[in-house]
């Protein structure tokens, strides 16, 4: 049985070495197999490598030569190129050389010329020489006497219608200028059709009944000192039926007494609690009032970027009124006809726009502090970043200070238009008519004065003088004696300027 395990064994080793030869050699014989076919591959790409060169080659070579050729024929071009350019040059060479014989000789005709004429003016200047000492002979005045003498009555000449034209010149322009500032002028107060609003220094307030006068007195007359108190404003109640009257010269402060009365004639509980609390809510809507008025006249006027102080103070003008023409309506409408006369003389809209709004802004705080109105208008300007040119508007539209810009001028022209137009303003004829003549009359009553005007509405007296009786000296004491007299004498708004004019004449006759 051992013997039979051991030889099963051996025939399995047996077999499984026989197993292993048959697989080397069949995996031998496979390699041989791919090598050889590897072989083959190679030898076939070298073959197709070695046609592909051959073909480059030749395709490098075709190319070469056809670059060869074409190199070949551009030089010919270019050396025939250069052939017609060397002949072209040779050809103007020739041209040039010819004409320049020519101007050789042109050049040779003309120095001869100019000799010959070099002798003939030689020869003209001795017949002149000789002809004036013939003349000087016959004259008896050398020629420098003659010249001097021509030549004065030349300069007379030349002079006196020299002077002609000028004075012609002149009546044209000024004929002509005052037909175009007519014109614009007319234009510009046509174009404006504004409703006046007149308002007096005292406000009526309406009651339901007379029996509401008692109760707004209150008891031993509380009620109406507390109202008078907080608002600074006189209560006039007298027989008037169904009214109070408010009287103060502060506009705002009327308004503000205005609205808080009639709020507590509408509630009915009037005392002085109550009075305190209504004044200090008509003291707000008021203020909002200002300010709202402010910011619209602002729009309407096409003025915006102002500064919120300057709004606010330009609203007050809503509550204050000359001779019965709105303050905030003039300034408006001053805008619009500054407006319109800057654009036909082509001057700067957007200042005149701002100076003619802002021109009567300090009448809003003129009672407040020491100043005439232009100037304070002007530092409330220059104090909020209002620019210079606007500025200098607002200080020259009643000529405190000398014109200086065009626009200035216009924003004066605005203001009187505005202030002068029918209906504008509700001063009567007669008082007017009597201010002009009392501060005429003034002027009249000293010595030496010849005639005196009272120009722009009152606000300038204009004394002429005899220049024999008064010279600059009292001319000057003469203005400062004539402004004491009219402040002694005369009650009027604002100031009056004083110019006293003390002129020369020299006269003749041409007979």
């Amino acid at each position: 049985m051992a013997g039979l395990i051991i030889g099963v064994v051996i025939g399995a080793i047996v077999g499984l070495a026989i197993g292993a030869l048959a697989g080397y050699a069949a995996r031998r014989s496979a390699t041989r197999d791919r090598e050889a076919e590897a072989e083959e591959a190679a030898a076939k790409l070298l073959a197709e490598a070695q046609a592909k060169e051959k073909e480059i080659l030749l395709g490098a070579k075709e190319e070469a030569i056809q670059i060869r050729a074409q190199a070949e024929q551009e030089a010919k071009v270019r050396r025939d190129e250069i052939l017609r350019l060397e002949q072209r040059v040779a050809n103007r060479e020739e041209t040039l050389d010819r004409k320049l014989d020519a101007l050789e000789r042109r050049e040779t005709a003309l120095a001869q010329k100019e000799h010959e004429q070099e002798a003939i003016r030689s020869e003209l200047e001795d017949l002149r020489k000789a002809k004036i000492a013939e003349v000087e002979r016959v004259a008896q005045m050398t020629s420098e006497e003659a010249r001097k003498l021509l030549l004065s009555e030349l300069e007379v000449e030349a002079r006196e219608e020299g002077n002609r034209l000028v004075r012609t010149i002149e009546a044209e322009f000024k004929e002509e200028a005052d037909r175009r500032a007519r014109s614009i002028l007319a234009t510009a107060m046509q174009r404006l059709i504004a409703d006046v609003v007149t308002e007096t220094t005292v406000s009526v307030v309406p009651i339901p009944s007379d029996d509401m006068k008692g109760r707004i007195i209150g008891r031993e007359g509380r009620n109406i000192r507390a109202l008078e108190s907080a608002t600074g404003v006189d209560l006039i109640i007298d027989d008037t039926p169904d009214a109070v009257t408010l009287s103060a010269f502060d506009p705002v402060r009327r308004e503000v007494a205005r609205t808080a009365l009639t709020k507590l004639v509408l509630d009915g509980r009037i005392h002085p609690t109550r009075i305190e609390e209504v004044v200090e809510k008509a003291k707000q809507e008021v203020e909002a009032s200002i300010k709202t008025a402010g910011e619209q006249a602002a729009i309407e006027a096409g003025c915006p970027g102002l500064h919120p102080e300057v709004l606010r103070t330009l609203g007050k003008l809503k509550y204050r009124t000359s001779y019965g023409q709105n303050q905030l309506k003039h300034a408006v409408e001053s805008a619009f006809i500054a407006a319109m006369i800057a654009e036909e003389i082509g001057a700067d809209v957007n200042v005149c726009r701002r100076g003619a709004l802002m021109h009567d802004i300090g009448k809003a705080i003129d009672h407040e502090v020491e100043g005439t109105h232009a100037m304070l208008g002007g530092e409330l300007a220059r104090r909020y970043n209002v620019s210079p040119a606007v500025v200098h508007c607002i200080e020259a539209h009643h000529e405190e200070i000398e014109v200086e810009t065009v626009e200035a001028v216009i924003v004066q022209i605005a203001d009187a238009i505005s202030g002068s137009r029918p209906g504008a303003r509700r001063e009567t004829l007669e008082l007017y008519i009597k201010r002009l003549e009392a501060l005429e009359g003034i002027a009249n009553s000293f010595k030496g004065v010849e005639k005196s005007f009272a120009i722009q509405a009152g606000r300038e007296i204009r004394i002429i003088v005899k220049p024999d009786e008064i010279d600059d000296i009292d001319s000057m004491r003469l203005a400062r004696d004539v402004s004491k007299k009219i402040e002694e004498s005369l009650e009027y708004p604002g100031q009056i300027k004083v110019t006293v004019v003390r002129e020369t004449r020299a006269s003749e006759y041409a007979r």
